[in-house]
């Protein structure tokens, strides 16, 4: 009995066990992602036209990026205290806003609901960091795979909670909203013991990357599951019965992980002595902080010095060159001929902080750039419910869910993606969010063109260049502007998303979209525009405005894409100011065989 005591406390301090349960967390803390499917609700509901409809997606975003508040709380509050902070935001911010769409209390005024959705919107971000602060802190060593993954749940998490709802095949549309108000807030409380760092060896140990494997293949069978479910659902009719089977097959691939840490725990072995020795001994060869900063200086002073023809040579000739000129500088500062002159600040690739960052045109051109390209995405994300019921798709849900599947598939596509590039290529990281731009293009074009089915490739195409900026941004900055304060620059980029959607959805978008449904309700008639038909639709007095055809969102997409190959030309640009930076990042190993 002893055994088995020391066994299920082994379990509960595992960090393998809190990466799951950490995963769970993450399904539910995407409720973002639902708005889709919960604006058409509280649009009817409330009598709403297009553009409050799209104040309110601002607001959501604003509560789901600002998240400087919740950083300080998790470190004033313990873990479960800032879990069921997020919690209780929820459970009030979307609570009410069930309580006032199924008239149980009074109709509140616009900002007010704007403020309930940004309280619980907000409460996302409690879960997040949460999740990632503990894991990463679990897995020092291993910070890619885990936040890789973990944001990837995030990005599942419309899919997963689209099918539970599908589950209770509620008449009852603001049922959802019910769910999404108690359901986070329920998984959060449950797992608030379990998610939080804990102690013990942190550590790569060699069964680390088969485990990470296992979990990313649950995580494209689960995408792929869901994705044929989706597919299913929208195609054949299905009895209550076929749906909850699905639901619980669902249910055992989101358990499926688990076997990690129960056959770590009750299979263990120990790590041979060899190995541990081995271990020390990697960690003792790593260079110092001091030693690092004065290679980084001489380095630093490369861009400097290197005459600018070097650039033009094959890459061996290249980074010949710049070895011998770092000897150079290595040994003249050594000897006092030479002083090291430091510009006013850090270089590209050096620890900057927010206010140096803000003043450096390659900060601006990641912002901007992920302005129009994410904002972009999120707007699409944020009116795809509107989007589908204007081309006369009758079900919404299925777009919400398959758009977070691609949204998922973009985090994982991208992070692969763009690291071969700076790895095998040894080429600046942005190349390959500039091409997911490219591809986020023809998304939009085919939504604008409203072709039979183009909303499926829209969806598709849209929603993998979205999640791939999610991939690409944060390790570009963390590439360019150093590590040291990459919470601060990372918050301050994900207010892009917020920007972004405010000009697309609230200024241009919604504008759009009234005035489309303006002119069909006065004409009341049928008329085509240009490949697509759309037909003039006449609306009761005291009934929101709605607009019907391709027309409704085709100026707003024929923006969007316009902007997004805009935005690929400012990744090109920084593509062109950053290839010394990415060559001495990753061109070192080259180098070092070179010496």
């Amino acid at each position: 009995m002893g055994v088995i005591q020391d066994k299920l406390l082994a379990l509960y301090r595992s960090r393998w066990l809190v990466f799951v349960a950490a995963m769970w967390l993450q399904s539910w803390a995407g409720v973002g992602y639902l708005f889709g499917s919960i604006s058409p609700i509280i649009k009817s509901s409330l009598n709403y036209n297009q553009k409050q409809v799209a104040m309110l997606g601002v607001a959501k975003n604003l509560g789901g990026c600002v998240g400087f508040i919740t950083g300080v709380l998790c470190e004033i509050l313990p873990i479960w205290g800032a879990l069921i902070v997020g919690a209780c935001l929820n459970l009030f911010g979307y609570g009410w806003v069930w309580l006032v769409v199924t008239g149980r209390v009074s109709t509140l005024p616009l900002w007010a609901m704007c403020a309930l959705i940004f309280v619980g919107t907000n409460g996302e971000t409690y879960f997040n960091t949460v999740s990632l602060v503990s894991c990463v802190q679990n897995f020092p060593k291993s910070r890619g795979p885990v936040v890789g993954i973990l944001k990837g749940f995030a990005g599942l998490s419309g899919a997963i909670l689209t099918q539970i709802y599908a589950m209770f095949h509620s008449p009852d549309h603001a049922s959802l909203l019910f769910m999404v108000a108690v359901g986070p807030s329920l998984v959060g409380i449950g797992l608030m013991f379990i998610v939080r760092p804990v102690g013990g060896d942190r550590r790569v140990r060699p069964s680390d990357e088969k485990s990470f494997t296992f979990v990313y293949g649950v995580c494209l069978l689960l995408a792929a599951y869901l994705m044929g479910v989706m597919i299913v659902q929208d195609l054949v009719p299905l009895n209550e019965t076929v749906i909850t089977m699905f639901t619980a097959i669902l249910f055992i691939i989101l358990l499926i992980p688990m076997v990690i840490p129960i056959s770590l725990v009750f299979s263990r072995n120990q790590i041979p002595i060899e190995e541990e020795a081995l271990l020390q001994e990697q960690q003792n060869s790593e260079p110092g902080k001091s030693q690092q900063y004065s290679e980084e200086v001489i380095l630093s002073e490369l861009e400097d010095e290197k005459p600018k023809e070097v650039d033009l040579l094959p890459a061996l000739e290249r980074r010949k060159h710049i070895v011998q000129l770092q000897s150079k500088l290595l040994q003249a500062a050594a000897e006092g001929a030479v002083r090291v002159k430091r510009r006013k600040g850090p270089h590209r690739g050096e620890d900057f902080t927010l206010t140096q960052a803000l003043i450096k045109a390659d900060f601006w051109l990641i912002f901007i750039s992920m302005v129009l390209g994410s904002g972009s995405g999120l707007t699409v994300i944020d009116n795809i419910g509107q989007m589908s019921q204007s081309l006369g798709y009758p079900n919404t849900h299925i777009f919400v869910s398959m758009v977070s599947i691609w949204n998922f598939l973009g985090r994982v596509g991208g992070g692969y993606i763009s690291e071969i590039v700076v790895r095998d290529h040894v080429y600046p990281r942005p190349i390959a969010l500039a091409v997911f731009q490219l591809i986020m293009t023809i998304g939009h074009v085919f939504i604008a063109m409203g072709w039979p089915g183009a909303m499926y490739v829209g969806t598709l195409l849209v929603g993998l260049g979205y999640g791939a900026h999610w991939a690409i941004v944060p390790a570009t900055a963390s590439e360019l502007f150093g590590l040291r304060n990459f919470g601060a620059l990372y918050n301050f980029i994900t207010l892009a998303n917020p920007v972004g959607t405010f000009v697309f959805s609230g200024l241009i978008a919604s504008r759009i979209y009234d005035s489309e449904a303006e002119k069909q309700a006065r004409d009341g008639h049928h008329d085509h525009w240009g490949i697509g038909s759309f037909m003039f639709g006449s609306i009761n007095a005291g009934q929101p405005l709605k607009c019907e055809g391709s027309i409704c969102f085709f100026l707003t997409s024929i923006i969007m894409a316009g902007l997004c190959i805009v935005a690929s030309g400012l990744c090109i640009i920084l593509v062109f100011r950053t290839k010394i930076v990415y060559a001495n990042l990753y061109g070192k190993s080259s180098t070092s065989r070179l010496r």
